[in-house]
């Protein structure tokens, strides 16, 4: 692994976690990291030494995971939105989704692919589900929607769409609509952004399979810092004390297939912001 250019303090990128089948959905709760493990359907969480407990068992892929404001867990699945570690139901009952972010109004933001990868493009969808358990689409005609982030002013929600090559923004309104549709940044051919997060100084970070990195880039799309994987990157979240750890969950990709996961590290500059 290695990181150019602009690396971060410590200049090294350090293995995390082995032994994990396909890495997803990272993020840093309550002073601790977690991850889904999608082959096995295990929601991970692990201690400073690496070490990991499963917290809960998912049915089938895709699923990923936030938490609401008050402390509980939610998780996409492939039979909607459920809530605890009992994966009890929460919203869109009988639809699969992806990637999930929760906003400080405790609205949960969602998205789903239209086709699957080696499948014929689609475009597909983000929904929302919103604290009293109504949900709903709010926004079409987006291009694998993978990793989504909202700013730390909750007025913004940002998509990665991996088949279209760039970051979209929302604007979100006080009723949970999304509006003032515009490109975030444009990541020129043969970008694939997946997993993102945001830092303090409005930079978001995406994660790539194809080129096997991590990439920090400014709204418009100034690379601004690349760490390089020997892996495909699958997503990314900062975490730690301090917020300016890098978590990576990175999965060997062949013939269409993911395995061989790992979780690595690299100290950033700049900590977390924005949610997850």
């Amino acid at each position: 692994m290695r990181t150019r250019p602009g690396s971060g303090p410590d200049g090294m990128t350090q293995t995390f976690a082995t032994g994990i089948a396909m890495g997803e959905s990272p993020r840093w709760h309550d002073g601790r990291f977690w991850m889904c493990d999608w082959t096995t359907g295990e929601i991970l969480v692990f201690d400073d030494g690496g070490a990991r407990e499963t917290v809960a068992r998912v049915d089938g892929l895709p699923f990923s995971i936030d938490w609401l404001p008050d402390g509980r867990l939610l998780a996409t699945t492939r039979d909607g939105v459920k809530v605890g570690t009992e994966l009890a139901p929460y919203g869109f009952p009988g639809t699969a989704w992806n990637e999930i972010v929760v906003d400080a109004e405790g609205r949960a933001w969602v998205d789903m692919p239209g086709a699957m990868p080696g499948e014929t493009p689609k475009p597909g969808v983000v929904g929302v589900v919103h604290p009293d358990g109504s949900h709903r689409i709010v926004a079409e005609d987006v291009w694998f929607p993978n990793g989504m982030a909202v700013t730390p002013d909750g007025s913004t929600l940002i998509v990665a769409e991996s088949h279209a090559a760039r970051l979209t923004a929302f604007t979100i309104t006080d009723g949970g609509d999304l509006t003032d549709r515009r490109v975030w940044a444009d990541l020129g051919e043969g970008a694939a952004p997946d997993g993102i997060c945001l830092d303090a100084d409005g930079a978001c970070w995406f994660a790539e399979v194809p080129g096997r990195r991590c990439v920090r880039v400014a709204e418009g799309g100034e690379v601004l810092q690349v760490v390089e994987a020997d892996r495909g990157c699958f997503s990314c979240t900062l975490g730690g004390d301090d917020g300016r750890t890098l978590y990576i969950t990175a999965n060997a990709w062949r013939d269409g297939g993911a395995s061989e996961g790992v979780v690595v590290t690299e100290r950033v500059d700049v900590p977390h912001a924005g949610r997850p």
